[in-house]
């Protein structure tokens, strides 16, 4: 067997409700000093305070950063140091979706280290220490709560990552009442993100790909699969949002493992240009990849088919599954109420030139993908994509 090397979050509580149980799981991990890392529109829901209170009814000093925004710029990473370093904070808490996950990594590395953010890009440049970090996910999506990457929006539009085991949490909160009310455009796309996770995972061409990795972008197939019509029709279905919280945090352990490709190296000049949301950003070029990678990826795509659509197990051959499957995925979205071409998301055709060159930037993306991808060919992806 390939050696290979799996990381993951120390810790992983599953429980409805458990973000109200916050101190009790998490206070002597955090210290008396929390910083509490979150977004505008969830503060202003009042979701963060039932978490916040129990903290603060133990003797914990909470300061609360909610200037996070999608896809989060530098300055607001800077900002939330900022913040914590003014508190003194002792541990860090991130409450969100992907952006405030993200936010909270690189806070708790740069408080705890001091490293200098230039020098943390990229695939194990960040060498800690950080602060003690728990991440609480209120969409079933990115799987960030188990991945040891934060995206960060350096400029206006280049997204650089930092990818390193220093940032993996000490602990993931899943508690799916957090989610009973997240819109349904929400939840259908950060599924198919969870769903892209996967599948790229499962068909990565990094040399890290590995048993575990496989099993588990299986599993979350099989979870997302039969869970995510059931839960963009009826937003309170509280064990449909608990499959999807499962399924999402299994993807994520697989792709943090065995890392995505091209979908995502095609997906991020969409968001970080057009501010298109990232699991919208991946569905919108998810069918054209992949069409694309099957000449090579075929077989793969074929073994997983019926995990994420069980129907499909009835289609003989491999070509005829694979190509069963991306017709699937695309229906799929569809059905879910997203949009399916760039120019839906109002992308002219003329920014395809731009956004071939930008995804180019994405090496360490496309490194893992199972065909080369050239810039001519994302040129032709994006066309197809239009």
């Amino acid at each position: 067997m390939t050696p290979f090397v799996f990381n993951t979050t120390k810790s992983v509580v599953f429980e409805n409700g458990a973000a109200v149980r916050l101190a009790e799981l998490a206070g002597g991990l955090l210290g008396v000093n929390c910083l509490f890392v979150t977004d505008p529109g969830l503060r202003k829901l009042g979701l963060c305070d039932p978490a916040i209170a129990a903290l603060e009814a133990a003797g914990h000093s909470v300061t609360v950063f909610d200037a996070v925004e999608a896809d989060p710029s530098r300055e607001t990473l800077m900002a939330a140091v900022e913040a914590g370093r003014a508190a003194g904070a002792t541990g860090v808490i991130g409450f969100g979706g992907g952006s405030s996950q993200d936010v909270a990594k690189l806070v708790a590395l740069l408080l705890g280290s001091g490293e200098d953010l230039d020098g943390a890009w990229g695939v194990a440049q960040a060498k800690g220490p950080r602060l003690p970090l728990v991440l609480i996910p209120t969409t079933a999506g990115t799987g960030s709560e188990v991945t040891p990457v934060s995206i960060i929006t350096v400029g206006a539009e280049e997204k650089r990552g930092v990818s390193s085991a220093v940032i993996l949490p000490d602990m993931a909160i899943l508690d799916a009442e957090l989610t009973l009310g997240l819109p349904a455009h929400i939840t259908a796309a950060t599924g198919i993100d969870a769903m892209v996770h996967a599948i790229e995972a499962y068909a990565s061409k990094s040399a890290n790909n590995n048993p575990l990795s496989k099993l588990l972008a299986r599993e979350a197939l099989r979870l997302l699969g039969a869970n995510i019509e059931a839960v963009v029709a009826d937003g309170r279905d509280l064990a449909a949002r608990g499959a999807m919280l499962l399924g999402s945090m299994l993807a994520g352990q697989a792709f943090a493992n065995s890392p995505v490709a091209a979908v995502h190296a095609l997906a991020y000049p969409i968001g970080g240009t057009f501010h298109i949301p990232h699991g919208l950003s991946n569905a919108l070029v998810l069918p054209h990849v992949l069409r694309f990678n099957a000449p090579d990826a075929g077989s793969v795509y074929a073994e997983i088919a019926a995990d994420a659509f069980p129907h499909l197990d009835a289609v003989e051959g491999t070509q005829a599954r694979t190509a069963a499957f991306i017709d699937a995925l695309a229906d799929l979205s569809a059905r879910v109420g997203l949009q399916t071409r760039l120019r839906d998301v109002d992308i002219p055709k003329d920014a395809i030139d731009k956004m071939a060159a930008d995804a180019m930037l994405q090496s360490r993306l496309l490194v893992n993908n199972p065909r080369a991808v050239s810039q001519s060919d994302a040129h032709t992806i994006y066309t197809a994509a239009w």
